[in-house]
């Protein structure tokens, strides 16, 4: 649903411009220095990309679904690292209070969050809880108007740079299930809570992640999500159905410029008397990509009207992570293929983002949890 096509579109266009003039120029840099320079977080934070998600009322942009997906074709066609900037605030991070905190949780931080003052990360994987997110360890233990936390969070994104967390923790340890998982607002500073070194990835520089580890971190009660103890695994699940149609946009966009380039080079670059354009076997691998990225975004768009019409839409969420993260890593792939040994090269700049992108398929539920999901959907539906 877009609710102001010309109000939309204006702020298409300070995108855009900001993705040409600011983003692009800086990732050479950001793969060097494995940082993000500060001037354009500033500048993330002046343009409202730290709101997108949250109701004007606190102060954000309050983008509807497809509006968000729009947006992110637009900001992704840039090294992935620039969106995960902003991306655990606006998704995964700020989301669970939006959907089930109090009253009073949303009016003190939502505000902050839209303005970049507060930046928030989502944490939820453990050493020996990944994939099977209900049998996560990490305790929160009732005491007084506190609970104590103790244990360890893994791949945390965006955790050295993040002011507050979106914990997922067990309230019932008699409870091995999902019931007994509460989602809690802890400070960052809190005493008890220390950082691992950050992690040394496969791709995306700039974009860092690290174990949390919680030991004896008092919480107070007020922080637990919606005031209700066991609703965390439901509000994990919630958020997460809603990242799956953001990160799937994330992916049209990323490929979008990966296709770009390609066909670029593949324009400019000369054999045998003439551009290798005009080879119908390179042809081949544009268009296959052209097409899957057609599929991939209007999947996105169709399951974002969806949820905007109010609708459940956990299948297809799961479709759109599934489809567009694999076409993704298939077009970064042709695209190593098309350039040939430059392809292989940094300067190109295309075999960063063929390792970039790998990590699409993996976080937020791999491809073969989305299967499950979509599989199980599909039998349970059947049966009525």
């Amino acid at each position: 649903m877009i609710r102001d096509p010309e109000t939309f579109e204006a702020l298409l266009d300070s995108v855009r411009r900001f993705v040409r003039e600011r983003l692009v120029p800086a990732e050479n840099e950001v793969a060097e220095t494995d940082e993000i320079p500060e001037a354009i977080v500033q500048e993330m934070r002046e343009m409202g990309l730290f709101g997108l998600t949250i109701p004007e009322s606190y102060g954000g942009l309050e983008l509807t679904m497809e509006e968000e997906a729009r947006l992110l074709f637009e900001l992704c066609k840039t090294s992935p690292a620039f969106r995960s900037v902003i991306g655990t605030t606006v998704g995964i991070g700020s989301q669970g209070i939006l959907m089930d905190g109090t009253e009073e949780q949303k009016a003190y931080y939502l505000p902050k969050l839209a303005t970049g003052e507060l930046s928030a990360s989502f944490a939820l994987t453990e050493p020996d809880a990944g994939s099977d997110a209900a049998s996560l360890r990490t305790t929160a233990i009732k005491d007084g108007d506190h609970y104590i936390v103790n244990g360890t969070k893994r791949y945390i994104t965006n955790a050295p740079h993040s002011k507050i967390f979106t914990l997922m923790a067990r309230t019932n340890p008699a409870d091995k299930g999902a019931g007994g998982v509460s989602a809690f607002i802890v400070d960052a500073q809190s005493p008890g809570i220390s950082l691992g070194k950050n992690d040394q990835k496969m791709g995306q520089k700039g974009a860092h992640t690290c174990d949390v580890m919680f030991d004896n971190v008092r919480v107070p009660a007020a922080n637990l999500i919606g005031g209700q103890e066991g609703q965390g695994f439901k509000t994990a699940m919630k958020v997460l159905e809603k990242g799956r149609i953001h990160l799937a946009a994330v992916c049209v966009g990323v490929a979008q410029r990966i296709l770009d380039d390609a066909l670029r080079y593949a324009i400019d670059r000369k054999q045998f008397g003439q551009p290798i354009a005009e080879f119908q076997l390179v042809q081949a691998m544009l268009a296959d990509s052209k097409a899957e990225l057609y599929a991939a975004e209007c999947m996105v768009i169709d399951a974002a009207r969806k949820r905007d019409e109010g609708r459940s839409v956990s299948t297809e969420a799961s479709c759109c992570k599934m489809f567009a993260s694999e076409m993704c890593g298939r077009v970064a792939d042709r695209a190593v293929q098309i350039l040939g040994g430059a392809g292989y090269l940094s300067e190109y700049g295309i075999e960063r983002f063929y390792r970039d992108v790998r990590l699409f398929r993996l976080y937020e539920g791999t491809t073969q949890i989305q299967q499950i999901i979509i599989g199980r959907n599909m039998v349970r539906e059947a049966r009525g």
